[in-house]
């Protein structure tokens, strides 16, 4: 007879885990919600996501968490430095496109880690899942998200609306757009491992 295995272990299991140079990408657990809730709770980030309430409690965490990577979702990311969780990033189906999604605690802006993370998504979501193209956004007021797309060979495509759930409106996004043919000729950029 077969054992069930419980749900967290075995969507934990269903993406590998990325490292980068200073990072560890993973599944999330709900061991991590405190420090989801805790880093997601400011104000800054949900005001530039399309997804995060604010306040962010506990419990937004926990629903996060429990919701991420099922089967025929997104793919959800924590990324972590040295174990400590600093953000998290994923990929996902958007109007018929994939697209990317990434934030970071604020006490971990500046560093380049954002850069890091989201080279290693998208290494990811072309090499190992095969897409084709990637699609991805940043609020106008955020330029250094701009910046970190920029970084990763996205080109700006233009301003859509986005309904940004924090403040319970419609805020103007610039829009980039990442085709494989691109990101192949790109030179310079260090490889990814995969741990799992």
């Amino acid at each position: 007879m077969l054992e069930e295995i419980p749900s967290e272990s075995f969507r934990e299991a269903s993406i590998p885990v990325l490292e980068t140079e200073r990072l560890t990408m993973r599944a999330p657990r709900l061991a991590d919600a405190k420090a989801v809730s805790m880093l997601a709770a400011d104000r800054r980030i949900a005001e530039n996501t399309a997804r995060i309430p604010h306040p962010y409690r506990l419990a937004d965490a926990e629903n996060f968490i429990t919701g991420a990577n099922k089967p025929g979702g997104e793919c959800v990311y924590l990324i972590t430095r040295a174990k400590t969780v600093i953000g998290a990033c994923g990929i996902a189906q958007q109007d018929g496109a994939i697209e990317i999604g990434y934030w970071l605690g604020v006490e971990h802006w500046g560093k380049g880690y954002a850069t890091e993370a989201v080279h290693a998504l998208v290494d990811y979501a072309f090499t190992d899942l095969g897409h084709t193209a990637l699609h991805a956004g940043a609020r106008v007021t955020n330029p250094a998200s701009r910046r970190v797309l920029e970084k990763c060979g996205f080109q700006w495509t233009g301003v859509g609306l986005y309904r940004i759930h924090s403040i319970k409106s419609s805020a103007p996004i610039d829009r980039f757009r990442l085709d494989h043919g691109i990101w192949s000729a790109l030179k310079g950029w260090a490889p990814m491992k995969r741990v799992s």
